[in-house]
């Protein structure tokens, strides 16, 4: 475990970077001038590897600003190219772990939806509707509190904001998540962490999995 500005590096070769992402910080570089888990990943590699000149790196998917959790970088454009197509055919795994507002009246279940990508938002719409397209997770719970429940949430599908949206449309937001109606936190932070990722090398073949625990349960 490598740290720089408290993000960690758990994993690095010349194919593929394996970080963790805490809340509050940045995916990739937007228009704000703030700090980025891209940037401060591609300075660490700089660094480790003495590169001298840019730094090739690129994340096979985003986590939003207030979500904490893995993050796969691709470190050549062969890399990239091959783990894009693995996300497309959806032969990532990828775990999250969530608190929940409320108590969720079934265990485990499977939430289907259809989204459209808003302003800033998911919006759920009616199949058929201009732009909607299919979201479906798989959860099951594991904790609860007097006023919540923890889940852990499997995607089949990875839409914008998707876990986010599904849940608070059965009345169940993420906690701290005011935008999606969550009547906690400051919105700085949301209980939602990517957990599990589990990929095929796009190099080797091998299959690699990295775990980093929630830091809310």
């Amino acid at each position: 475990m490598k740290l720089l500005d408290s993000v960690e590096i758990l994993y690095c070769d010349n194919h593929v970077l394996m970080a963790v992402k805490p809340c509050g910080l940045l995916t990739q570089p937007d228009a704000s001038a703030e700090r980025s888990l891209e940037e401060l990943a591609k300075a660490w590699v700089k660094k480790e590897y003495q590169k001298p000149g840019a730094v090739f790196l690129h994340c096979i998917h985003r986590l939003d600003k207030a979500v904490s959790g893995l993050v796969l970088f691709a470190r050549t454009s062969k890399a990239l190219t091959r783990l894009n197509e693995q996300s497309r055919l959806q032969e990532i795994q990828r775990t999250y772990i969530a608190e929940v507002e409320g108590i969720l009246s079934k265990k485990e279940g499977q939430l289907d939806h259809y989204l459209i990508h808003g302003d800033h938002r998911a919006v759920v719409a009616q199949e058929g509707a201009e732009g909607a397209k299919h979201a479906r997770l798989l959860y099951r719970t594991f904790k609860e509190k007097e006023h919540s429940t923890f889940v852990e949430i499997a995607l089949e599908t990875g839409r914008y904001h998707q876990i986010r949206a599904q849940f608070a449309a059965i009345g169940h937001p993420i906690w701290g998540d005011l935008r999606y109606g969550s009547k906690q936190g400051n919105g700085e932070s949301i209980h939602l962490h990517g957990q599990q990722i589990g990929f095929k090398h796009p190099v080797t073949q091998e299959v690699l999995s990295f775990q980093s625990l929630a830091p809310f349960v």
